[in-house]
């Protein structure tokens, strides 16, 4: 979500461990775009275990946390034996961030929820119709990571009072999110987002929507001191179509790229990648710090400093 320059931010204690990584999940990577509030189980689990991996020193797996019954299952997995002085229990302070996918846009689109005012019946019903569905897939989400032995904890903007000003972010209290790190927990926040067919399964970011035959991705966009940024890797001769669909309710590619901009302009390095391959895994594990090697397949959006 974009941030305005008005923004009231609370940070993060000083006493917080510093973060080793932001994760942000595609919400069309860990769902099937075209099926309503359906998860893809496959991507989900990959994902989980490469977290996991990038998270947890230990090659042990530590016991699973998710101790509650699956839909259509009927066996529950709770060992307390299991735990005692478990060492592979220590992981890296990460904060997990996904998109909707097909959850949530179907409430928003049909009422109009991005649009207001609650005063009106139809979006107040839409506001709480989409908040049921997308916290629903973030419930799903912090399961598949508790089982991995991932102390995921559920966090969310509405609940923390995170506020927005003509659809940008004017208040975003962080004190939630810092408690739980500081407690050994990994936050899992999550936000909106709409179906858009632009917005698909890819790489990272494209030239021009990722279905067009000539599409080329970019590997690499630099960011100056002012949050303007430019494509450094390939050199590109024509200009770049960033195409925002009618009913994307986020801002579409150019908006999160703006986004990740006004993150990577402070020195931190934002990566936009296919979920659950080796790709993603490499970026996880902070192996392209360095010049991007060829045969990584991705986005790294990085200041010019």
């Amino acid at each position: 979500m974009e941030k305005n320059k008005n923004q009231s931010q609370t940070p993060l204690s000083p006493c917080t461990p510093s973060i080793r990584c932001i994760v942000k999940l595609g919400g069309a990577a860990v769902t099937c775009k075209n099926e309503f509030e359906m998860i893809n189980e496959e991507i989900l689990q990959k994902v989980s275990e490469q977290l996991r991996q990038a998270m947890i020193v230990s090659s042990e797996k530590p016991p699973g946390m998710d101790w509650s019954k699956r839909p259509g299952g009927s066996e529950i997995c709770c060992n307390p034996e299991e735990f005692g002085d478990h060492s592979a229990m220590e992981c890296s302070p990460f904060i997990v961030v996904h998109g909707a996918g097909s959850f949530g846009h179907f409430q928003a689109s049909k009422s109009g929820v991005h649009k207001g005012p609650l005063n009106k019946p139809l979006v107040k019903g839409g506001f709480v119709a989409t908040r049921i569905s997308v916290t629903t897939l973030n419930l799903e989400i912090v399961r598949a990571l508790a089982r991995e032995g991932i102390p995921s904890i559920a966090i969310s903007p509405f609940s923390c009072g995170w506020l927005t000003s003509e659809r940008h972010i004017s208040s975003a209290d962080l004190s939630s999110v810092a408690k739980a790190i500081d407690s050994g927990f990994t936050p899992v926040l999550h936000g909106d987002a709409v179906l858009d067919e632009i917005q698909t399964d890819v790489y990272g970011v494209y030239d021009r929507p990722p279905a067009e035959p000539d599409a080329i991705l970019l590997k690499e966009i630099a960011v100056a001191d002012d949050g303007s940024w430019s494509v450094v890797k390939p050199k590109l001769q024509n200009s770049i179509e960033l195409a925002v669909s009618a009913h994307d309710t986020t801002g579409g590619m150019k908006t999160k790229i703006s986004e990740a901009a006004m993150i990577a302009k402070h020195g931190i390095d934002v990566y936009i990648v296919k979920a659950a391959t080796s790709h993603s895994l490499r970026a996880l594990n902070g192996d392209l710090r360095g010049s991007i090697p060829d045969d990584w397949l991705g986005t790294v959006v990085r200041s010019l400093r």
